[in-house]
């Protein structure tokens, strides 16, 4: 028997749009989101995972009522990121639908919110968003507050951190290849993933069914998310929400032995 790892395509939210961007910057207006999640309904994609860009930056919490109308025609499981700060919120979120919730600033800024959802919901439910940039040096530090705050943590340190807080598992996001579409960093992931005992989410530079399948392999992550490679089309970027098939992902090797 094989089973294919997750691939989770990654929906950023700006001011109730669906955007993407390029390092965490420049955000491009896509579309309405809830149209995009039909779309992923019917090419059948394993989840998906939502994040609000701009909502901690902005000092806000989650976009409830925006939410709640993904998680209605949603006929996966979501995972929600994004202006987190009460468990009052993180409550909300699995009430309306949402399967986990992704915490990113609060693991450095308020370590206890961690403690506290990993206690209400468990583990399976809390995932780790880590936010990564590279010097020229090729120094890797985390940030928070959506790339906008740097951390002392090394990316191994605050994984391991974060498992230590009890989240069932680890985003691991570029900076430095978001929107690049050119690959993922795979030394930066498998460091991560070799650091801990929790599942590895890559994120960041997919351009390609190969790149799935390299960061897998040689990344030893557990799983695959993307944003640009399931919202763009060819050279120029056009803008065509579509997934690979079963086929392409059997094709391209993208299975193991259960």
């Amino acid at each position: 028997m094989y089973r294919r790892p997750r691939i989770i395509p990654s929906l950023l939210l700006k001011e109730g749009g669906l955007v993407k961007t390029q390092k965490f910057e420049n955000p491009r207006y896509l579309g309405d989101p809830v149209n995009a999640v039909k779309i992923f309904n019917n090419k059948g994609v394993d989840e998906l995972c939502v994040l609000d860009i701009t909502a901690t930056r902005e000092g806000r919490g989650p976009d409830f009522d925006l939410l709640h109308d993904i998680a209605t025609e949603a006929f996966m499981p979501l995972s929600y990121g994004g202006g987190v700060t009460t468990l009052e919120e993180i409550r909300r979120l699995f009430a309306i639908g949402y399967e986990k919730v992704v915490l990113n600033t609060a693991l450095v800024a308020n370590p206890q919110l961690v403690r506290d959802a990993v206690a209400y919901a468990g583990s399976q439910s809390i995932v780790a968003s880590i936010d990564v940039k590279s010097d020229f040096l090729g120094r890797a530090a985390c940030y928070t507050n959506d790339g906008q705050v740097k951390t002392s943590y090394t990316p191994a340190r605050l994984a391991a951190y974060a498992q230590e807080l009890g989240v069932g598992e680890i985003l691991l996001n570029s900076i430095n290849r978001d929107g690049q579409m050119k690959g993922y960093d795979i030394a930066l992931v498998k460091s991560v993933a070799d650091a801990v005992d929790i599942p590895v989410i890559a994120c960041g530079g997919c351009g390609s069914i190969d790149d799935l399948r390299q960061v897998l392999e040689e990344g030893h992550a557990h799983a695959a998310a993307a944003g640009s490679f399931f919202v763009y089309y060819g050279r120029n970027k056009a803008i065509l929400i579509t997934a690979p098939t079963e086929s392409d992902y059997l094709n391209a090797g993208i299975y193991e032995d259960d």
